[in-house]
């Protein structure tokens, strides 16, 4: 290999999921252990690796999806390695060990096929946001990869009475049996907050983390299902 390039190579394979630099996934396939990853995310792959766009366990939620609640997903199945990315985005990725965690479906990028998933309603949030926002719950045993605007922030809750506040357009991902409702800053209005210049934010309390990205995108928010 050139020289140069040669610091570039993959590394050799160590788990099923994980980071290649910041802003790259490599999953090790394997048959009976499929996959399920955004839709246009693989940048390259090695070995026999097929892939099924809107397979049966996707469209039993698609109806959720054509109101903008998620993103479509492929099944990739086989044996071999696999490489996604989204743009340019940072890649984090996280091992659930029988917990679970709540994901913004725009940050979605994979995870294993096997975990338990489904769109569900931000409960507390209905009076902030017409009727609500909705968001990507994930739990069980397995390996989830989210991605993020720049490096992200991972805020412990720690469990005391202290809310943590954050902006919707800044929200990645948060632990799903923290806490959630909606804070309206009516002396502040846009100031606070610097994505879609609305003027309430998301406040988490219970023990628990909460992932917030750099990017205030207001593409990237938790979508609102009127």
């Amino acid at each position: 290999m050139n020289q140069p390039l040669a610091g570039y190579a993959p590394a050799p394979v160590t788990t099923r999921m994980e980071n290649h630099g910041d802003h790259m996934l490599k999953v090790a396939l394997q048959t009976g252990n499929d996959l399920f990853a955004r839709v246009g995310s693989m940048v390259a792959y090695e070995g026999f690796v097929q892939y099924e766009p809107n397979p049966p366990a996707v469209r039993q939620i698609a109806k959720d999806w054509m109101t903008g609640e998620g993103a479509p997903l492929m099944k990739c199945s086989g044996d071999g390695l696999l490489y996604l990315a989204d743009y340019g985005a940072d890649v984090v990725v996280i091992q659930l060990d029988g917990d679970g965690i709540s994901v913004n479906a725009t940050n979605l990028l994979a995870f294993d096929a096997q975990l338990t998933w489904g769109v569900e309603r931000v409960k507390g949030l209905a009076k902030f946001a017409g009727q609500g926002l909705w968001n990507t719950k994930i739990s069980g045993h397995g390996w989830v990869a989210l991605t993020s605007r720049g490096k992200p922030i991972v805020v412990d809750c720690g469990g005391g009475e202290d809310e943590t506040y954050v902006d919707p357009d800044a929200l990645v991902a948060w632990s799903p049996n923290l806490k959630v409702k909606g804070k309206r800053s009516f002396k502040a209005g846009s100031l606070i907050g610097r994505g879609s210049g609305e003027a309430y934010q998301m406040a988490f309390s219970g023990q628990g983390i909460v992932v917030v990205q750099p990017s205030e995108d207001s593409t990237d928010r938790l979508r609102v299902r009127g």
